[in-house]
């Protein structure tokens, strides 16, 4: 598509250019519904490309009708809409303006992270206790022999081994976000199948492996579920909150972008501090090795203030962290909690059952709860 557009681009030859759309708009509509699901934001994108070039054509009407029909296939790109020069001729239009309106109410993550009502200052439902499974358990102490963690963490502060470590999981084992994680749930069996089958873990199985490894060293640590709005959108994040004596707080570690976060003065920052200065618009740092697979940078505009302020609406973490944690069992019962604004109306309590074991999630709105000192 791009190869044969570019010229007609540079040539300024928009009509040829809208040609090719209503072909590619007949192309897609006569696939199967499968692959349109597959492809479902190509739609979107077909229109919102029409629209650009009917603005730059300087047909008005043709223009926000199109802008309006990315906008009802799901267009969500605010960021990109609300700076695209293509579109300057049709900004001023009302109609242009109400349907960027509707682009940010879902894909400005960052307004949609500022309409919350906040998180509640005390009280909800009663909660279990978290726990945190001892160093000297006999699968954690073996992981730390193993792959020697000690050497790997190093003798500086604890924060300094808590990054080193993480970069230790960044490194021993790539991103893979395409396919489910082995069976058992822990770092021993995660490492051991993606060393012999050559391949990767999704963003659960990283923090998994990284949990168990500050466990295995003696810190007190939970992965977290990283969760958007909207409840229809399974692109989440699980990240690392792991417990710095010396910092008296916890602190963000991302081990599949190898990625923590500090403020203005280089100070670490915690989950629900990074979420805060996302909802105040205070400044917010980005190690400069932040990377995924070493493949592409990862950057703060488009991590942070994009696929993050996303992700941090809700948060939600096992109640017990332990090794094989989520590793699924007869009659095993696996408790989380989660962490909902109070604009969620969250429901206290949510149980099911999946392949014999019992999932069970207490929801609350408490932050205090949910980030209490272990």
């Amino acid at each position: 598509m791009h190869a044969k557009i570019k010229p007609l681009t540079a040539a300024k030859q928009y009509q040829q250019a809208l040609v090719l759309y209503g072909q590619w708009h007949q192309a897609y509509d006569a696939l199967p519904q499968p692959t349109k699901q597959e492809f479902r934001g190509l739609k979107a994108n077909l229109y919102y490309n029409e629209a650009c070039y009917n603005s730059l054509a300087k047909d008005r009407a043709t223009a926000v009708a199109k802008f309006q029909g990315a906008v009802a296939a799901g267009y969500q790109n605010y960021a990109h809409a609300s700076s695209d020069t293509d579109l300057d001729f049709i900004r001023a239009d009302e109609r242009f303006q109400r349907a960027l309106l509707a682009v940010r109410e879902k894909g400005d993550y960052r307004y949609i992270l500022q309409q919350t009502q906040g998180y509640a200052t005390q009280g909800g439902p009663a909660l279990p206790a978290f726990r945190y499974q001892s160093a000297g358990e006999a699968h954690l102490a073996q992981l730390r022999k193993t792959y020697k963690l000690d050497s790997i963490a190093g003798a500086g502060t604890d924060v300094s081994q808590m990054i080193n470590l993480m970069h230790w999981v960044h490194e021993l084992v790539p991103h893979d976000g395409n396919h489910e994680n082995p069976r058992l749930r822990n770092a021993q069996d995660f490492i051991t199948v993606c060393q012999r089958e050559k391949r990767g873990l999704n963003c659960r199985g990283l923090a998994t492996v990284l949990n168990e490894a500050y466990l295995a060293m003696g810190f007190k640590a939970r992965f977290i579920g990283c969760l958007p709005k909207d409840t229809a959108d399974v692109d989440s994040h699980v990240i690392n909150s792991v417990y710095s004596v010396s910092q008296q707080k916890w602190l963000y570690m991302d081990p599949t972008h190898d990625a923590y976060v500090m403020n203005e003065q280089g100070n670490l920052l915690s989950i629900e501090e990074v979420r805060e200065r996302l909802l105040n618009g205070k400044p917010l740092l980005l190690n400069p090795t932040a990377n995924w697979n070493h493949k592409q940078t990862t950057t703060k505009e488009e991590y942070l203030y994009s696929y993050m302020a996303k992700n941090l609406y809700q948060l939600e973490t096992p109640v017990s962290s332990e090794y094989n944690a989520e590793t699924r069992a007869d009659g095993k019962r696996i408790e989380y909690i989660r962490l909902v604004p109070l604009s969620a109306k969250p429901q206290p309590l949510r149980a099911m059952q999946v392949n014999k074991t019992t999932l069970t999630t207490y929801a609350t709105s408490n932050a205090a709860a949910f980030w209490q000192k272990p």
